[in-house]
């Protein structure tokens, strides 16, 4: 059997795992645990796309439906479970066998505690010895009963005298005992189909055997075959691994400089950002700026002119009201109204009172000098050469490629020499070989199988026959004695017909008292058997209590845990039980897996001295990045930051301009106050002080209409208005705490240049970190891969599931259940011969004819026709 052994190791080499070894002491593993100052989560690794082990189709359905005899192996269960209602004594059986380890010693039954477990087991089995005692009851006494019966016959006891007496009833009894045996025959016939069929379905399922062991052998060689291809798989993916992780070594600089980058613009990018975004406000501020500056001029040129022609006006009015006219009493107090509204004539917007901006545009000017934007950009550009910085810093890491790759390599050459240190090849080889020949052994028995079924066959038949004998004769009974009886006829005359049909049902009677002992004692011997068996094996192996039985721990030796892995690996402290095997087989799952082959064989240190090893901890070791030069803003863009904040924007008087801004052109509506005007100057008599006041107010609705209108509608005008509203607010914005604003960039710019300065040792040192757990997760994923693929890819065992499914199949639901169903139809054929012997003695007395018969005569006594029956001899003339 070196075969299995070999079969169990071919896949131990690839036994893996997922988890680092506490005690791990190489040190690329010390690397790559996790920086206790700094709890971050490492980025996830790339998955390795590994492809799909070549898998194995086997065809073996290790089902079967019985079909409509499965109505009758349903029956006999019923039947049994009458019998035997009791559960499975598994922990009696255990005792039995845990007690019982060392032999079977007639002394040793005497203890008590053997004493126990005998009186149990009589009492598990007390159906099937309660109908056993039946059965040898029937066989011992049915051969003594039919001696007994026969010689009392022949004395002329036991209805054997030759003699009927008439009775009243005797064709209702005749009917009675015609139906009885009609309805026993029936019931004897469907027994002898029941058994007939069963007898019948060993030898189809007999030939349906060969099915199974084709297809069962056809998956193990399929096993045999298909398994050093996914081995040598599963050896050649390493290679996936080894090139992403050469790649990456390749491509070190952008990988870990982009990590390293990655790491650091969390603090460098925002500082940058926020001297971009100040580098933009002073352009804004300067657009801002010479806005302010250029609707100031617009402003103030268009409200200079209507001031001028308001004034005019309000001085040639204020002459007019120094008329004498206006001294008359009735008028003064008209000329004085109008006099004391003189000073709303005026403007309301005064823009030449606003400060100017153009020192501070000067000072912008001068700080815009310096393109502060482009030092920024300078800045992004050397923090995003990082990656480039640590390519030129790390070529002895790509100088190191080919030892590298030479160190990888070595580990592949060492998993392809770990993978063909068993001969897994030859011995599958062997296997199949095996396995050929084993099915050609197995094949060669088949025509003596089937001799041996046939000859089987016979004998079932021949038994049967025995019965359907018994059966002839009851059923040509019956028809000759039903057929040939006729009510006229005396006992002493009755037909030949009649006769023959009685001394065929007596004749049923002598062969059933012949048969009946040898078809209990087949019965019998079939029952305790079969029944048992059912019971006892085919039940549990179908709700696997049997394997329960099997994994016991230390049943077969006080010292010896486990069976199986006791067996197999001589290691009986594995937790490897029959159960489980069976299950993980049922699920397809892998050899590796259901026989727990990781218990065997310590992978990690072999991972150890080949993927962790020392040599590749060096060349990680060396890597040394220095970020020293890398500077985000040069000290001409200090000073620019510096001198916009000084630059005066701050010191503006924004509250005056947006003063200014928000008035109206006019102290009052110049069109209504010329309408009051005319008002007033129509209250006044008819004159010349009437109508210069009527022309003064038709002069001031003109200066209204052509320079207060304009100026409202002229977009110049109000686009000065609103870019000089919204400059002044962006100005304001700008200017609002402004010192501080440069105060935190500068701080902030600091902090990451101290960052880059004196903490990247730190970060390059967790990337790098980082960066090596990628790499050693590359190997890790191909581990997992390998210890996954070896759980349910990898020489998939459902065959041997499927080779005890067969077995059950072809031994019980082929074999027991159909030996069963024979012994319940022939039981109950046995079992109605009784009735039927019963039965056929009555009845064949009302069949034959007999030798005396009961006559009447004529009472001499008090002249009454009373008649006494006596025994008369038929007439003996020549007549009759």
């Amino acid at each position: 059997m070196l075969w299995t052994r070999w079969l169990v190791l071919l896949l131990c080499w690839g036994a893996t795992s997922g988890e680092q070894q506490a005690d791990e002491r190489d040190g690329v593993t010390a690397e790559v645990r996790a920086d206790p100052r700094r709890q971050r989560s490492p980025p996830p690794v790339e998955p390795l796309d590994f492809g799909f082990v070549p898998s194995a189709v086997y065809g073996t359905h290790a089902y079967y439906e019985p079909g409509a005899i499965g109505i009758l192996f349903h029956m006999v269960h019923a039947f049994l479970y009458v019998v035997q209602p009791n559960s499975f004594p598994k922990d009696l059986i255990v005792k039995v066998i845990q007690q019982n380890m060392g032999g079977i010693k007639i002394e040793e039954w005497r203890k008590p505690e053997n004493v126990v477990l005998l009186l149990q087991w009589i009492f598990y089995e007390a159906g099937f010895l309660i109908c056993g005692t039946i059965g040898i009851a029937f066989v011992v006494l049915t051969p003594i009963i039919g001696t007994c019966f026969c010689v009392c016959r022949c004395c002329e006891n036991c209805g054997g005298e030759m003699h009927q007496r008439q009775r009243k009833n005797a064709d209702c009894q005749r009917g009675f005992y015609t139906a009885s045996l009609i309805a026993t025959t029936i019931f004897i016939i469907l027994g002898v189909l029941i058994a007939y069929a069963a007898n019948h379905n060993v030898s189809t399922q007999i030939k349906s055997t060969r099915r199974f062991i084709n297809t069962n052998m056809r998956d193990l060689r399929t096993f045999a075959n298909n398994t050093p291809a996914q081995i040598e798989y599963l050896t050649a993916q390493y290679t996936t691994a080894k090139n992403k992780v050469l790649s990456d070594l390749d491509n070190i600089g952008p990988l870990l400089g982009g990590r390293i980058h990655s790491q650091l613009e969390k603090e460098v990018v925002p500082s940058l950002d926020t001297a971009l975004r100040m580098a933009g406000a002073m352009r804004e501020t300067k657009e801002a700026l010479e806005n302010v500056s250029s609707s100031l001029e617009v402003l103030q040129e268009g409200t200079g002119k209507l001031q001028a022609s308001l004034s005019g006006e309000r001085a040639s009015l204020s002459n007019t009201l120094s008329d004498p006219a206006c001294t008359n009493g009735a008028v003064s107090h008209t000329c004085n109204t109008i006099r004391s509204t003189l000073s709303q004539l005026g403007i309301n917007a005064d823009f030449s009172r606003l400060p100017d901006v153009s020192q501070a545009l000067a000072n912008v000017n001068t700080v815009l000098r310096t393109d502060l934007s482009n030092i920024v950009q300078k800045g992004y550009s050397s923090f995003n050469d990082t990656p480039k910085l640590v390519k030129e810093q790390t070529k002895n890491i790509v100088s190191a490629l080919p030892r590298v790759k030479g160190m990888l390599d070595k580990i592949g050459t060492e998993i392809n020499s770990f993978s063909k240190m068993f001969p897994v090849e030859a011995s599958l080889a062997n296997f199949t070989i095996f396995l050929n020949q084993g099915q050609k052994n197995i094949e060669s028995f088949y025509p003596q199988i089937d001799q041996m079924d046939f000859y089987r066959w016979i004998g079932c038949v021949a038994v049967l026959c025995m019965v359907v004998l018994v059966l002839a004769f009851n059923i040509l009974g019956l028809l000759c004695g039903t057929c040939g009886y006729d009510k006229q006829a005396s006992p002493t005359t009755r037909g030949c017909l009649s006769n023959t049909g009685g001394n065929l049902l007596m004749a049923g009677v002598g062969f059933s008292f012949i048969f009946a002992w040898v078809l209990m004692g087949i019965v019998t011997t079939l029952f305790v058997v079969g029944g048992n068996v059912e019971k006892l094996m085919c039940e549990p192996l179908a709700n696997r209590q049997l394997f329960k039985i099997i994994d016991t721990p230390f049943l077969v030796h006080p010292a010896k845990k486990n069976f199986l892995p006791g067996m197999l690996f001589q290691n009986p402290n594995i937790d490897l039980t029959l159960g489980s095997m069976y299950r993980d087989c049922y699920e397809n799952n892998g050899l590796y897996h259901a026989l727990q082959l990781e218990t065997m064989f310590n992978i990690n240190s072999f991972l150890n001295r080949t993927v962790y090893n020392k040599d590749l901890a060096k060349v990680f070791d060396s890597v040394q990045v220095d970020l020293q030069d890398i500077t985000l803003l040069e000290q001409a863009g200090r000073d620019s930051l510096i001198d916009f904040a000084n630059s005066g924007i701050g010191q503006i008087d924004y509250q005056a301009y947006l003063a200014e801004v928000n008035k109206g052109v006019a102290l009052v509506d110049l069109l209504s106050f010329s309408t009051d005007l005319e008002a007033q100057a129509d209250q006044l008599p008819r004159g010349a002080l009437e109508n210069a006041l009527k022309g003064h107010a038709s002069s001031i609705r003109q200066i209204h209409r052509d320079q207060v209108v304009p100026l409202e509608q002229a977009m110049k005008y109000v686009r000065a208005r609103s870019t000089l509203s919204q400059s002044i607010k962006q100005l304001q914005r700008t200017s609002s705490d402004l010192p501080v604003k440069v105060t935190n960039i500068l701080s902030a710019i600091d902090a990451a240049e101290y960052l880059i300065t004196h903490n990247a040792s730190h970060v390059v040192k967790q990337e790098t970190k980082g960066y090596i757990q990628n790499l050693v997760g590359y190997f890790k994923q191909y581990t997992d891969w390998v210890k996954n693929s070896l759980t349910g890819e990898v020489a998939q065992c459902k065959p041997i599931s499927n080779m005890v499914d067969s077995m059950e199949i072809v031994a019980c639901s082929f074999i027991v259940d159909s030996v069963n169903t024979f012994w319940f139809g022939l039981g109950g054929c046995c079992i109605l011969l009784i009735p039927s012997i019963i039965f056929s003695v009555k009845l064949a007395k009302y069949y034959r004819r007999m030798d005396t018969e009961d006559v009447f005569e004529d009472s001499p006594y008090n002249d009454t026709l009373t008649r006494f029956p006596r025994a008369s001899a038929p007439p003996s003339f020549s007549d009759w």
